[in-house]
């Protein structure tokens, strides 16, 4: 598995995979062909959903000095990922450079072929929670020394730069009032929660605007967190932002908390799939909880066992969760599901500690179950808003 680095980045909303994978790829082709005319042809969920998503947008940022075309083709579709991009680049009305590419997921690339599970990048000797549970016990350390060992001696450091975003988004999105972008004119809420809380002292509804502070962010295109995506990145931030604010735990504890959550995080990327658009919303909102979930078992009770527990939990229960956004837009039903999983994600952390350890499923089987699922959902609830609530709605 790769660095937890390559999970956790810090970028534009509002999509990893629609955004940020394909404005990195742009940048990749024109730093060849500066000087070329190029037609970049999007296919599968990023021709279907890529304008809302802002795809277009993002490619034509990147070639803003040349001549440049983006082409939706709603017809053609890869059996290698569903997020695929050809980019052309064109010398006197010839073809001089052609570059197929895949976005697929938390802002990763890959070309065609490209083993998924492998990566000359890759630092971590195992590939299961089952072994490296077997691996810590039989070194004595916790989750998060596991992690601290494989990884760069600047990973702390890197950690808080991640977990001062997660706050700064929070604080951003409070702070903000305007309508969020598109035809559906969707009203901000997190500060209608944030006055609930005030009046109410109820946890939930401070976890509730702080996750709705972040997808509200996420969806007006502002910066966040991939955690793992950023159709995700409301629900670490709903719980870790809040865990801290009413317990007043120290960064430290938070940041060995968020390597934690990075390991169930790889493990379910490595394994399956964080891409909407290969397994749908449980890739996404269904990992982000699992890593949420694991993050504070390990705040709660540091105990390997009970933080596999509450990411199985966590899991398990968004299998087979859909990916219909409304109008290609992060928005119906994202935003609400990062508010929504972000309770949830304390609700398994609490059952599997007042549970016990004793469990049937482990977090490994239920990652495999999530990939058979993914593949066997219909391609209209992979992010393609062809099927669902994109076409049940007002």
């Amino acid at each position: 598995m790769e660095s937890i680095k390559e999970l956790y980045k810090i970028g534009l909303g509002p999509s990893s995979s629609h955004t940020m994978g394909p404005n990195k790829a742009a940048k990749i082709f024109q730093k060849r062909n500066p000087n070329c005319k190029v037609t970049a042809e999007l296919f599968g969920s990023l021709a279907l959903t890529g304008r809302g998503h802002l795809t277009d947008v993002a490619i034509k940022r990147v070639f803003s000095n040349q001549d440049v075309e983006v082409i939706f083709n709603y017809d053609d579709t890869f059996d290698y990922h569903s997020n695929a991009m050809r980019f052309k680049a064109y010398d006197n009305g010839e073809i001089v450079d052609e570059w197929l590419v895949f976005s697929v997921g938390g802002g990763d690339l890959k070309e065609f072929g490209e083993p998924r599970g492998k990566s000359a990048k890759s630092i971590y000797p195992h590939h299961s929670m089952t072994d490296i549970l077997a691996y810590i016990e039989k070194e004595n350390i916790t989750l998060a020394e596991y992690v601290y060992k494989h990884e760069n001696n600047d990973i702390k450091d890197y950690l808080t730069e991640i977990f001062r975003q997660m706050k700064q988004s929070v604080q951003d999105g409070l702070n903000a009032t305007s309508v969020l972008p598109g035809r559906l004119q969707l009203k901000r809420k997190c500060n209608d929660f944030l006055k609930n809380y005030h009046k109410t002292n109820s946890f939930n509804m401070l976890i509730y605007a702080n996750a709705l502070a972040v997808s509200e962010q996420n969806a007006s295109g502002e910066t966040v967190v991939t955690a793992p995506t950023c159709g995700s990145s409301g629900v670490m931030p709903g719980c870790l932002v809040t865990y801290q604010q009413v317990n007043n735990t120290p960064d430290e504890d938070i940041i060995d908390a968020l390597a934690v959550a990075g390991i169930v995080g790889n493990l379910a990327k490595h394994n399956a799939s964080i891409s909407g658009a290969e397994v749908g919303c449980q890739g996404e909102i269904g990992v982000a909880c699992s890593m949420a979930s694991a993050a504070i078992a390990y705040l709660q009770t540091k105990d390997p066992e009970l933080v596999e527990y509450a990411a199985e939990i966590a899991l398990e229960h968004h299998l087979g969760m859909t990916c219909d956004p409304i109008d290609g837009m992060v928005q119906i039903p994202c935003i609400e599901r990062n508010a929504i999983s972000a309770v949830a994600a304390f609700s398994s952390a609490n059952y599997a500690i007042a549970s016990g350890k004793e469990h049937f499923v482990t977090l490994d089987s239920v990652i495999k179950v999530m990939k058979d699922t993914g593949h066997d959902l219909q391609e209209k609830y992979k992010e393609t808003s062809i099927g669902g609530l994109a076409l049940h709605s007002k």
